[in-house]
Formats: C-alpha cells, sequence, structure tokens
C-alpha cells in the first residue's frame, strides 16, 4: 500500500521499491515505475499500484481418485506479475487517492484464478488413479500437471502474470481411510519391534545363561581349587606332625641321654663321696683306736658337753674333782660312783 500525506490541497505519494505505481491525470499517464516519490492534487489524479515481487498463494482443495476415495490436496504456487500495465488495465489495482488503499480485491481475484486453473488440472490427474498410486506417486504427477496446466492457461500471460513454481505438499486421504490404510504398516512394524524385542530377550537369556556357565564354571574351579588347599594343608599338617615327632624324638633322647649322664654322674660322685667317707670313717676309728680311754672319755665328755645347755658357772667340789680323777687314773673300769654331789649351776 503507498504511502500518501497531505500538504495544503496537495498529495503526496511514496510507493515501495516492489510496488509498480501508475499516475494518470486527464487521461494522460504522467507517471510511471517503480519505488516513485511525487506530488498530485486528489481530484484529477488516478492511480494505480501493482506489485511486482513474488507471492506465495497457499492452496488447499479435496479431489477423487479412480477408485472413488477422497483426498486433500496441499499445494504452494510462487507467481510474480510481470506486466504491471496489463494487469493494471485487467484488474483493479486503483488506489484512493486520501488513503493509500486498493478500492478493489485484485490480489484475492488473482488468487481465485489461479486456484481454480490449478485445482482442474489436479483433479483430472488424481481421477484417473487409483488411492494407492496416488499416494505413491500422486504428489509428482500432480505437481507437473498443474504447472503444465498454469503454464498452458492463456487468461495467465493476458492478465500479465507469470507463474514461478509450483509445488504439491501433500496428498492425504480421508481419516478413516489414512487409519485403515496405516494398519497393516503399523501391525508389520509392532511386529518388527515385537521380533526386536524377542531377539533382544533371546540375546539377553543367551547372556545370563553364558553368565551362569561362568559363574558355576568358576565356581568348580574354585571348589577344585579349595580342594587342593585343603590336601596342601593336610600334607602340610602331616609334614609338620612328623618333623615335630621327630624334634620331639630327638629332644627326648638328648634329654634321656643327658638324664643317664647326669645320673651317671651323680652314681659315681656318690659312689666317690662314699668312698671318702668310709675312708675318713676308716681313719677316724684307727685313730681313735690309738688313742688311751681316758682321752677318749675326755673327748666323748667333750661332745657331750657341747650338747648340753650353756651353763654360766660351775661349782666342783673336792669330793667330785677326787672321784674324777680316780676313775680317770683307774682307766675307767666301771668301778661304782663317787660319791658327792655337784653344785648347783646358776645360770
Amino acid at each position: 500500500m503507498a504511502d500518501i500525506t497531505r500538504r495544503l490541497g496537495w498529495r503526496h505519494l511514496r510507493s515501495a521499491p516492489t510496488a509498480h505505481v501508475r499516475h494518470h491525470r486527464g487521461g494522460r499517464l504522467v507517471h510511471e515505475g517503480t519505488g516513485l516519490s511525487f506530488w498530485f492534487r486528489s481530484l484529477s489524479a488516478a492511480l494505480s499500484e501493482v506489485p511486482v515481487d513474488d507471492r506465495e498463494l497457499a492452496m488447499a482443495f479435496h479431489a477423487r481418485t479412480a477408485d472413488f476415495q477422497d483426498v486433500s490436496v496441499q499445494s504452494t504456487v510462487t507467481y510474480r506479475i510481470g506486466d504491471p500495465a496489463a494487469a493494471a488495465t485487467r484488474l483493479d489495482f486503483s488506489l484512493d487517492p486520501d488513503t493509500g488503499a486498493w478500492r478493489g480485491t485484485p490480489l484475492e481475484q488473482i488468487g481465485t484464478l489461479l486456484t481454480e486453473t490449478a485445482q482442474q488440472h489436479a483433479l483430472a490427474v488424481l481421477a484417473r488413479i487409483p488411492l494407492s498410486e496416488a499416494l505413491v506417486d500422486g504428489v509428482g504427477a500432480v505437481r507437473e500437471r498443474m504447472a503444465a496446466g498454469l503454464a498452458a492457461e492463456p487468461r495467465l500471460p493476458e492478465t500479465g502474470i507469470e507463474v514461478v513454481a509450483v509445488r504439491v505438499v501433500a496428498l492425504r486421504p480421508e481419516p478413516e481411510v489414512e487409519r485403515a490404510l496405516r494398519t497393516p504398516a503399523r501391525e508389520q512394524i509392532q511386529q518388527e519391534a515385537d521380533r526386536a524385542t524377542y531377539e533382544r530377550r533371546a540375546v539377553a537369556v543367551e547372556r545370563e545363561r553364558a553368565i551362569a556357565e561362568n559363574e558355576l564354571a568358576s565356581k568348580i574351579e574354585l571348589a577344585r581349587q579349595e580342594e587342593r588347599l585343603v590336601d596342601q594343608r593336610g600334607t602340610n599338617a602331616r609334614r609338620e606332625a612328623e618333623e615335630g615327632a621327630a624334634a620331639d624324638a630327638v629332644r627326648a633322647g638328648a634329654e634321656a641321654a643327658r638324664t643317664v649322664r647326669l645320673a651317671q654322674a651323680e652314681a659315681e660322685a656318690a659312689r666317690e663321696v662314699g668312698a671318702a667317707r668310709a675312708e675318713a670313717q676308716s681313719a677316724w676309728l684307727r685313730a681313735h683306736a690309738e688313742v688311751a680311754p681316758a682321752t677318749l672319755h675326755a673327748l666323748a665328755a667333750t661332745r657331750a658337753a657341747e650338747q648340753l645347755p650353756r651353763i654360766q658357772n660351775l661349782t666342783l667340789s673336792p669330793d667330785v674333782l677326787t672321784g674324777l680323777l680316780a676313775r680317770l687314773g683307774a682307766g675307767g673300769d666301771g668301778g661304782a660312783e663317787p660319791r658327792g654331789g655337784a653344785g648347783g649351776a646358776r645360770s
């Protein structure tokens, strides 16, 4: 839409670079071109603006296949106005000099023309093929037929319209038919998924079995190692017992030999001590046999006195002393005891 401003009864128009503007005054063409900017009077000016940029026209319509199945066609047509002057003379692109807006709806007219022309050719293609073929190869066939039909339509170049490209986005059947068509594929996909699940489970079971076998083999090998360990421990224990018994026997033999040697030494020592004592006793007896009886009596008295209690004071009377001397002189012949009494001893 052109930009129009007011200044003291004059109007100023400024168009976009993608818009072709035509200015007539008094039936004569005064200004024509894209991206124009000029002053004009609203009472004497006739303005038209034709867009020359590429436009996208989305189409959506229903068609019926050869097996009487309804399908929805979604497509897009790219077009542009290659001859703005022809388009301005065939369609109403006139502008309101006060607002700069189109007085008519030219783009809607172009859209209707393109849609009806393209739909006519698409319906002709789909009416001759069944639904299955239309869903498989229908997109390309419909696109080629629509492009060819639009290119051959004589009204489009007369109106200055050029078709740049035709695209068919999708061909879709009715929702119920689409669900019915999806069912076999879904079933196959589900079967593939189930088979993959079963195979995965089988692989998992096989791996678990292999793991269990490995664990069992490990346990068996461990039991064998434990058996070998027990046998080795028994062998070590027997060897240790045998070596201990041998050591004990050696120690016992050594202890017995030492005890025998000690007993022999003690017996030899006892014999030597006895012999020495016997020799000493014999010498003592021989020594006493050669001594006078009085001397022996004195020694006996001395020994006896050694066994008596300690006497602090001893008083001998003359009678007792005389008798003892007489006995000593007589040689101890066993006469009558001398009379007399000993004085009391004071301790």
